[in-house]
């Protein structure tokens, strides 16, 4: 029983990144008491740093969820963000996809156009864009020891660099109150920078539960992007004209 409400607390943790005591116990339905000697226990280990009356889940460790376990998260709403970012494509456009689960969502959909060219740093999603015998360049590189499913470095900077694509869609951890827009993985920000300066069109892919906060990594500014693709009526500070919704 400890170890499986441990296991569901980290759960609830990787949706929210930060929760309270009351949350976590209202989720986990265990008492207050009960919580807080289950984030002592995963405190201990590293995973997590315990807050004034809640916990953070410690991004920077050896716990990062799997590509597999961030697909299921937020699925429909993606899912959503994906069919509301697609409206921009046109057949034979050149597309840069950086390697988000986001991103992912928006490459289920690419089979319905015709004689596009991907370009991509996700190791899952060229796997998916081969399978749908669509054309896609890996940008080779190496693989992330923070986030196994990318590929990074300046070998991977360079091959975007050989392009110029029509649209980029990209994705990161955070946008705060002034559309600053940050990540939590310091290698992957090369790669989106890279796409942002070769592309015709930026478009930044952003749940709702991404708005209001940041993460260590400075990314872009909201005047570096031309459309944000989300799931719900985005923060008023946002421009409507730069307003994906499905």
């Amino acid at each position: 029983m400890k170890e499986k409400n441990e296991k569901h607390a980290l759960n609830f943790l990787e949706k929210r990144q930060f929760a309270s005591v009351a949350e976590i116990s209202d989720a986990l339905f265990v008492s207050p008491s009960t919580t807080r000697r289950i984030l002592e226990h995963l405190q201990d280990k590293g995973l997590i740093t315990r807050t004034h009356g809640g916990a953070k889940l410690n991004m920077v460790n050896n716990f990062t969820p799997s590509f597999t376990f961030r697909i299921h998260q937020n699925s429909f709403e993606k899912k959503k963000i994906a069919l509301s970012a697609i409206k921009l494509i046109k057949n034979g456009d050149v597309i840069f996809l950086d390697g988000s689960t986001s991103a992912f969502c928006v490459a289920e959909y690419l089979k319905e156009f015709e004689n596009i060219r991907v370009v991509t740093n996700g190791i899952d999603t060229l796997s998916l864009l081969s399978k749908d015998k669509i054309l896609a360049y890996s940008t080779g590189g190496q693989v992330s020891l923070e986030n196994p499913a990318v590929l990074v470095g300046r070998y991977a900077e360079d091959t975007i660099c050989n392009f110029h694509a029509d649209i980029a869609f990209f994705s990161a951890q955070a946008m705060d109150d002034n559309g600053e827009i940050f990540d939590c993985f310091e290698n992957e920000i090369f790669i989106r920078r890279a796409m942002i300066r070769n592309a015709k069109t930026k478009v930044f892919l952003c749940d709702s539960t991404k708005f209001g906060k940041v993460s260590p990594y400075h990314l872009c500014s909201l005047n570096d992007v031309d459309y944000i693709a989300s799931n719900q009526t985005l923060p008023d500070f946002i421009p409507f004209d730069k307003c994906l919704i499905l």
